[in-house]
């Protein structure tokens, strides 16, 4: 089979089990559909799918998945009748899925005032921990970094939420700085979406205008450099005899960076990187060429990654991002170090742009 034709077959897969997922009446069902994701999506590479696509295919499925056990749950729970929309965040996001993914979610709702909201929170709390065990059980790991819904403080009215990301922009503290990078990648998944509006509709009227907070922003860009020595080639990092190379913190967390500040500086609507750099490039001072190239860059180093995780899988090992020489091949060895390369010139551009 041709590498059309098996992206086709991957594809109608994927479709097909993403309407037997949208069937399923209970956790168990979901949880073996899950399974079957991971397979599919393990799939994705060999069928000839780019990186970039490969990421969004695999969050689409996480996609389909997710909201079903959120409606499962919410359809067993006793909910108020207030608004409420569950709130997709990060990677998640972005739909930049790997084969290796933890929970980054919230759930917003609407409430009258702040007595109410601390009601609705401890009403709402139960069904969203339940969410986030039910997620844990077909495969989304709980974060380390309890960045859930089934906390307290990311299960919030629609007025809180608006307060944080007004506090986060206009007092820009190292937490706050963390947790824009995280919570302004935000997408609603399942519920109401209109309650999701307005703190958009807040990054795009209050982002630009902060220069402080985008000057902060770049700096914690800069902090991470792609490890190319004076003859251009990739310096690997050691760690006891294993050299290696964390292709997430070194590489694509570059492009993410960059794209997130500058949509944010420049009033884009939204949470995808591609569109940042499609929509806010220009006004960064990058050329239709030099998008074109940096998002091929990015897809290009999304390819290794998720091809690395996959061998890592494969071998019963723990997948994670750190790249090893002796995985490479000489094509590859290209791939990664040009990768880096528009990596480490979008950095020299932030540096210009603040002046860092």
């Amino acid at each position: 089979m041709n590498h059309f034709g098996q992206n086709t077959f991957a594809i109608n897969r994927a479709q097909e089990l993403a309407r037997k997922i949208e069937a399923a009446d209970s956790i168990e069902t979901l949880v073996i559909h899950a399974e079957e994701g991971r397979r599919i999506g393990e799939s994705f590479l060999g069928a000839g799918l780019s990186g970039a696509l490969t990421t969004y295919a695999i969050s689409w499925l996480n996609d389909c998945l997710a909201a079903r056990v959120v409606a499962l749950t919410a359809e067993e729970a006793r909910l108020p009748a207030a608004n409420w929309c569950w709130i997709s965040l990060g990677s998640e996001g972005r739909h930049e899925q790997t084969l290796v993914t933890d929970q980054d979610n919230g759930l917003v709702f609407s409430a009258s005032d702040e007595h109410e909201a601390t009601l609705l929170r401890n009403v709402f709390l139960p069904f969203a921990q339940k969410v986030n065990q039910r997620l844990a059980e077909c495969g989304f790991t709980l974060c380390s970094g309890d960045i859930m819904a089934g906390n307290p403080a990311w299960c919030r009215s629609e007025e809180e939420w608006k307060g944080l990301f007004f506090d986060w922009i206009h007092k820009p503290e190292p937490s706050a700085l963390l947790n824009a990078s995280i919570f302004f990648d935000v997408r609603p998944l399942y519920g109401d979406f209109s309650l999701v509006k307005p703190l958009r509709d807040m990054l795009v009227k209050w982002a630009p205008n902060a220069e402080t907070f985008l000057r902060l922003m770049a700096t914690n860009a800069l902090a991470a450099e792609p490890p190319i020595g004076f003859t251009g080639d990739v310096v690997m990092e050691k760690d006891g005899g294993e050299k290696f190379i964390d292709i997430k913190k070194y590489g694509i967390r570059i492009f993410v960076d960059v794209a997130r500040i500058i949509g944010l500086a420049h009033g884009v609507d939204s949470a995808s990187t591609r569109t940042r750099f499609e929509m806010a490039g220009q006004k960064f001072g990058m050329n239709p060429l030099d998008v074109s190239v940096a998002l091929q860059a990015m897809s290009d180093l999304q390819r290794l990654r998720l091809g690395h995780q996959q061998r890592a899988i494969a071998a019963g090992k723990n997948p994670d991002n750190h790249l090893h020489p002796d995985e490479l091949s000489t094509y590859d060895e290209a791939v990664l170090r040009e990768g880096l390369k528009q990596a480490k010139r979008l950095q020299q551009r932030l540096k210009l742009t603040y002046r860092i």
